[in-house]
C-alpha cells in the first residue's frame, strides 16, 4: 500500500503531464548557457566618463534621500513635541476641572468652620493643604486695589472718590498654577 492508503503498483505509475501544476520543481540545466558575446569578440567596458557620470547621478540621488530623511526627522520631532504639548495641556485641563469641582466642597468646609464647627477644621486643612501643595493659591483681596480681571464685584459702597478698593471678600477666589480658576466675589468701596 502507498502512504495515502491506495494499493501501490510501480509498473502502472504514470507521471502527470508537464505544466499541470503537480510538478515539484522544474528541471535545472546542469550548466547555464554561455552569454552572447558581441560579434567583435570582446565585451564593451564602460568608459571612465560613463563611470563618473553614474557616480555623480548616485551622489545626487543620495543627497536627495538624505535631505528627505532630514525633513522627515524634523517633521517627526515637531510632531512629537506637539503631541507632548497636547498631552500636557489635556492633563492640565483635567486637573483644573477637578479643582473646579472641589471648590464648592472647600467653600462648604469654610462656611462650616466660619459658623463655629471646629470638627471640620482638620478636614478643611487637609484638603486645602493637598490642593495648595499641587498649585492652588487662595485669592483673598481684602483692602487691595480692585482688579476686574481677578475679582467679581457683587456689591458697591460709596467711597472718597479715589481708586476702587476691595472692602470685603465675600467668597475667596482661587488660582491653579498661576491660572485664575475662580474670581473672588467681593464688595467694592469707591
Amino acid at each position: 500500500m502507498s502512504p495515502i492508503g491506495r494499493p501501490h503498483d510501480p509498473d502502472s505509475f504514470t507521471p502527470p503531464p508537464p505544466g499541470s501544476g503537480d510538478d515539484v520543481a522544474a528541471p535545472v540545466d546542469p550548466e547555464p548557457a554561455p552569454e552572447e558575446v558581441p560579434t567583435t569578440g570582446q565585451q564593451q567596458r564602460p568608459t571612465i566618463e560613463d563611470l563618473v557620470e553614474e557616480l555623480e547621478a548616485v551622489i545626487v540621488q543620495r543627497d536627495e534621500f538624505l535631505e528627505l530623511a532630514r525633513l522627515k526627522q524634523a517633521e517627526f520631532e515637531n510632531f512629537r513635541k506637539q503631541a507632548l504639548k497636547r498631552q500636557t495641556e489635556h492633563a492640565e485641563q483635567g486637573a483644573v476641572s477637578l479643582v473646579t469641582e472641589l471648590l464648592p466642597v472647600l467653600d462648604a468646609l469654610d462656611n462650616g468652620v466660619g459658623h463655629g464647627d471646629e470638627s471640620l477644621v482638620p478636614v478643611r486643612s487637609q484638603l486645602l493643604g493637598v490642593l495648595e501643595k499641587e498649585g492652588l493659591v487662595r485669592v483673598d483681596p481684602t483692602e487691595e486695589r480692585f482688579d476686574p480681571t481677578a475679582h467679581d464685584a457683587v456689591a458697591h459702597d460709596p467711597g472718597d472718590g479715589g481708586e476702587p478698593v476691595v472692602a470685603e471678600t465675600l467668597r475667596p477666589g482661587y488660582r491653579w498654577r498661576g491660572r485664575l480658576v475662580r474670581p473672588a466675589m467681593v464688595r467694592v468701596r469707591g
